[in-house]
């Protein structure tokens, strides 16, 4: 039969000490090898929810952010096309204003330039798409983007239609019937100068209403980067171990844990001095 082993109660006092500082150099170990005061539940419930839940929203944000980052650059890559059919009308003006002076096999090459600039803008618009999207091609496609997990916290950007047409920019053809027939005249040139000019109001228009849209997207992803980082902040003072601290504790609870073994070992001696009176 097994038989019990009585200890003084300075020994068991002593062995109780060292037990609970292992635990504290355990718990000490582990905030120091993770980084983290708060690691679960059974740490600090309340912390810990506290905590998840910041980190939680942080998520949420933080796939908001990229959505409205690829916004941007949709916005930015229209915003481009705008520029460059901008660009194009532009050039079809300068040679409706050369064609004034024109006549004969001049007029005749200038026309033929002007219509085919004049259908590299359909081209154009045609390859302003990002991720399948084109706010440019026509009416019709909406980019919407969700800036929080509230239904109204949303921005929604039509399409335009800068396409040649009456529906987009209403710049007509200097074909009609024979070459050149249609710019025969000074009338028919001056004509398509104003639909040049009202289209490069168009495009000005459009430009203004997309930059405008880019402003506040870049507002809203400079306010969600930001705001990520307040709230994993925040959910970093609830968890994170203070290294510094925790290594001054270490030092600490080694310290006390050679003295509890002295102390234990001293407890010994004054058990064994009692022994050597029945030598």
């Amino acid at each position: 039969m097994a038989q019990d082993i009585t200890l003084s109660a300075a020994s068991r006092a002593t062995l109780l000490s060292l037990s609970n500082t292992q635990s504290l150099i355990s718990r000490t170990q582990n905030r120091l090898s993770t980084g983290l005061k708060i690691a679960s539940v059974v740490d600090d419930a309340t912390a810990y929810f506290q905590s998840k839940t910041l980190n939680d929203r942080a998520a949420d944000f933080s796939e908001k952010k990229d959505s409205i980052d690829q916004a941007i650059s949709s916005v930015n890559a229209s915003l481009e096309a705008v520029d460059a059919v901008d660009s194009l009308v532009r050039q079809l003006k300068g040679l409706a204003i050369t064609a004034k002076a024109a006549t004969g096999t001049e007029l005749t090459n200038i026309v033929t330039q002007y219509n085919d600039l004049r259908s590299q803008i359909d081209l154009l618009t045609g390859d302003a798409s990002y991720q399948g999207l084109n706010l440019i091609n026509g009416t019709g496609e909406t980019l919407s983007v969700s800036f929080s997990n509230l239904t109204a916290s949303l921005l929604e950007i039509d399409s335009v239609d800068l396409t040649v047409g009456t529906t987009g920019l209403d710049v007509s053809s200097a074909v009609a019937g024979t070459a050149a027939a249609s710019w025969a005249n000074a009338s028919a040139i001056t004509a398509a100068i104003a639909e040049l000019d009202a289209a490069i109001t168009t495009l000005r228009s459009s430009g203004s209403t997309l930059g405008s849209n880019v402003s506040l997207l870049q507002t809203r992803l400079n306010f969600t980067k930001s705001y990520v980082d307040v709230l994993e902040g925040g959910a970093s003072k609830l968890t994170l171990a203070d290294i510094n601290e925790e290594g001054a504790n270490l030092v600490a609870l080694q310290t006390r844990q050679q003295l509890s073994i002295s102390a234990l070992a001293f407890a010994g001696q004054s058990e064994q001095s009692v022994l050597a009176l029945f030598r």
